[in-house]
């Protein structure tokens, strides 16, 4: 029917070692099972995956938490028990149409499945060629949380060269990325964090570093021409004082832990505030960009933009992963070792 293109002249494997979860709920939930290897077609190919990231969306996941979570992955039970988004590897074999890859190439993007051995794709996928200078796990740190920070300040904030950018949650995931982005865009930035994340902020670029456990932001009197707001804490009216009158505030995230009343009341209150003066309030979710990926790996191959690796954990600690990931202690990313 088909013809396959295998890195090696071995029998490929009928099974794969994957993170499953069968019903929502806390860490326990996931299992380590043998489950079949992806099959694939003319059209599609193999990735053999070297490492994968952890994500606030994936414990989202995990627990069906907020509602709205379940009204995309099943309402009782999710519609899939595949786990995790990042990914970077290694292509193992390809269908005979398949030509931007070849056995042996190394990726990374975002997959559904990650968490496991083994992910199909195809030539449309958010795949691309992972940057030489990156190892598999730094590489597999990358997609979602510096997507999520070139958007937020590209495309909802509009950031200039010059501008006076504050990056609130400047030692998370996401938050580590955008502070190095939007140097690379040439603004200033001023990096929220705690005492602990002082020094790498200021390591990452950052120009000035606030301690939010020593001084509160919304207090300094300094204006900022662009938010991004990744903590999500304290409330919208404080951190608009802090906006100049043609700013924006890019949110990203929710407070107590992203429950559906602070997505629900932080929505209906930016809606009203919008509504009067100049300040911007754009509502901001991340979406899947093979362009995207392609713009950070250029930064990568700068040298303008580095993933920062808090842990690193096997396979078959990715519920300890996880459970670290919940605590909000983690600085920068976690990422699974395949």
């Amino acid at each position: 029917m088909f013809a396959n293109v295998y890195a090696s002249e071995a029998a490929p494997p009928t099974t794969m070692k994957a993170i499953v979860r069968e019903r929502y709920g806390s860490p326990e939930v996931l299992e380590l099972k043998n489950i079949d290897r992806p099959a694939i077609d003319d059209d599609s190919m193999l990735v053999r995956v070297r490492a994968a990231s952890i994500n606030a969306y994936d414990w989202h996941m995990l627990r069906g938490s907020p509602s709205l979570v379940r009204l995309m992955a099943g309402l009782r039970k999710p519609k899939s028990s595949a786990m995790g988004v990042d990914v970077a590897g290694q292509v193992e074999a390809v269908g005979k149409n398949v030509t931007a890859f070849r056995p042996g190439d190394e990726v990374f993007g975002s997959r559904q499945g990650s968490l496991a051995e083994y992910v199909r794709a195809t030539e449309k996928s958010f795949l691309v060629p992972k940057p030489a200078r990156l190892t598999f796990e730094e590489a597999a740190a990358v997609p979602l949380a510096a997507t999520t920070a070139l958007q937020g300040l590209r495309d909802k904030g509009q950031i200039k060269a010059g501008q006076r950018v504050l990056i609130n949650g400047a030692s998370g995931g996401v938050g580590t990325f955008a502070v190095q982005i939007a140097k690379a865009f040439g603004a200033h930035v001023t990096a929220v964090c705690s005492t602990r994340n002082v020094e790498q902020a200021r390591s990452l670029g950052a120009d000035e570093v606030i301690d939010y456990t020593k001084e509160d932001f919304t207090r300094s009197g300094q204006r900022y021409d662009l938010i991004l707001d990744v903590a999500a804490s304290g409330s919208l009216s404080s951190r608009r004082r802090v906006l100049e009158p043609n700013g924006t505030l890019v949110g990203v995230g929710a407070a107590n832990g992203g429950r559906m009343t602070s997505i629900v009341a932080g929505l209906l209150e930016t809606a009203v505030l919008s509504r009067f003066g100049k300040q911007k309030m754009p509502f901001f979710i991340a979406s899947n960009s093979k362009e995207d990926l392609i713009v950070l790996k250029e930064l990568i191959d700068a040298g303008k933009v580095r993933p920062v690796i808090d842990r690193t954990y096997p396979l078959n600690e990715t519920a300890d992963a996880i459970r670290y990931l919940e605590t909000g202690h983690a600085r920068a990313k976690v990422v699974i070792t395949v």
